[in-house]
């Protein structure tokens, strides 16, 4: 674990250097930074500067407008001058937090005090005051970067806070905009930070603004459920976030993002909406659950639609969610039911220069052949051997296509003999092969490919 360092305790190292050891101001202050670095110190957010220097405020403008927006705060008699002053302070903080040195000023930020100040900040202000507690939920979530933050966060009742906004102004976009995106900010990598949120009643909170607000898109809302549902707390052996998607599914949020995905969804935010359905499809019942209220139709539709516009982003989305569903046996055959493998293999095609679409849609296609005979065969006749075989010719650099391309081969073969001598006369061997040998990450998925193709010698 890193050890924290006080920016009184890095002062005091930079002029010991100075003045005991003779060194330059220059010296001292690298002198320092790396002394500290090599002993595993945590130096975020410390001012990397000279003491005394008649310069030091200009080196973090980040304290000097934290000041003022500290001192604005307090002096705030809810003027609209007043206002226009602080709404101005936040978003010139939000402006340094975000920009190309954005992670060292938020670090400077939090160490500073300002978790603590921006979450008071907004505990105090009215909820009729959106355009304030907007500006400030923005600058909030700019800040919430890692677990030190976070902790801040919860400590300051940074939950209870902003839920509390939420729930009273739901009537602004861009004020539900802001204090979702706080919650993602504040739930990333944080387990406690999830369960205050839960405890609040958080995904009651989010249904209810996808029922009220359906016309209106908020892509922070779709982050904020992809966050809450995410294991990412490495301090955690055992998270709760499985049963946190179970309370989702149960209260019906996969249901009303299903609708938003058929209805609604701007194309900006529909990869999030996928995100936030996937992050709740966590068992059979849930993605059979899924598919009942349409969630397969919709999503083979926006992958044809993603193919005819030539849009990435959307296709990989989508391709992912539905590998996601494709792991209940019954949605397997209502994929296949519905076209799947012929609309697969049209999205490669159309896609055929970009190997992260083809990895796509080679995972699909193996879990759609996991333990089936019957739609492994069918592959092969649809084109998904030669597909497979072409990928791994035309992006032979590509360590994670060359895997996918062969946990494909494996399962089309692996209960096919006929697959198998296709797939050998086509050169698979050589190309398995080779890949093996070009990349590490490789060589599980290749031995198991050459074992299933019933090849001696596949370990060597």
């Amino acid at each position: 674990m890193a050890i924290s360092i006080s920016q009184e305790a890095f002062d005091a190292m930079v002029r010991e250097n100075m003045e005991d050891l003779g060194m330059d101001a220059d010296e001292a202050l690298a002198d320092a930074v790396e002394a500290l670095t090599l002993q595993g110190a945590d130096l975020s957010g410390v001012i990397k500067r000279v003491p005394g220097e008649a310069a030091a405020a200009e080196v973090s403008p980040v304290v000097r407008v934290l000041d003022k927006l500290k001192a604005s705060h307090s002096a705030c008699g809810g003027s609209g001058q007043d206002l226009d002053g602080l709404v101005s302070h936040i978003d010139e903080l939000r402006g340094l937090c975000c920009s190309g040195e954005g992670s060292e000023n938020a670090a400077i930020v939090v160490r500073n005090g300002g978790v603590e100040a921006l979450v008071a900040l907004c505990g105090s202000a009215g909820v009729a005051q959106d355009r304030l507690l907007a500006s400030a939920l923005k600058a909030l979530s700019s800040v919430l970067r890692d677990v030190g933050s976070t902790e801040k966060f919860r400590q300051s009742e940074g939950p209870k806070i902003v839920m509390d906004i939420l729930k009273g102004g739901s009537e602004s976009s861009d004020l539900l905009d802001a204090g979702f995106s706080v919650v993602a900010a504040g739930s990333a990598g944080n387990e406690v930070v999830k369960e205050s949120f839960m405890d609040l009643k958080v995904d009651e909170l989010i249904l209810h603004v996808m029922r009220e607000k359906s016309k209106t898109d908020v892509q922070s809302l779709y982050d904020a459920i992809r966050v809450l549902l995410t294991p990412d707390d490495n301090r955690v052996v055992a998270s709760q976030v499985y049963g946190y998607s179970r309370r989702f599914a149960e209260i019906g949020i996969g249901e009303v993002l299903v609708s938003a995905l058929r209805e609604q969804v701007a194309p900006s935010s529909l990869p999030s909406a996928c995100a936030a359905l996937k992050s709740i499809a966590v068992n059979d019942e849930i993605c059979r659950s899924i598919s009942e209220i349409g969630g397969i139709d919709v999503l083979l539709q926006c992958i044809d639609e993603a193919g005819k516009q030539k849009n990435k982003i959307i296709a990989k989305s989508c391709c992912s969610l539905l590998s996601k569903l494709a792991a209940s046996d019954a949605n397997k055959s209502a994929i296949i039911q519905r076209g799947g493998f012929d609309r697969f293999i049209k999205l490669a095609s159309r896609f055929s220069e970009d190997p992260s679409i083809v990895q796509e849609v080679m995972s699909m296609v193996t879990v759609l052949t996991l333990r089936s005979p019957e739609n492994a065969e069918r592959a092969m006749e649809v084109g998904y051997g030669t597909l497979a075989i072409q990928a791994m010719q035309r992006f032979p650099s590509s360590g994670q296509t060359q895997k996918q391309a062969c946990l494909m081969i494996r399962n089309l073969v692996v209960r096919n003999p006929k697959n198998r001598t296709v797939l050998l006369n086509d050169g698979a061997e050589k190309l398995i092969r080779k890949a093996k040998v070009m990349h590490g990450s490789c060589k599980d998925a290749a031995s198991s490919a050459l074992r299933d193709l019933d090849l001696d010698n596949y370990n060597a």
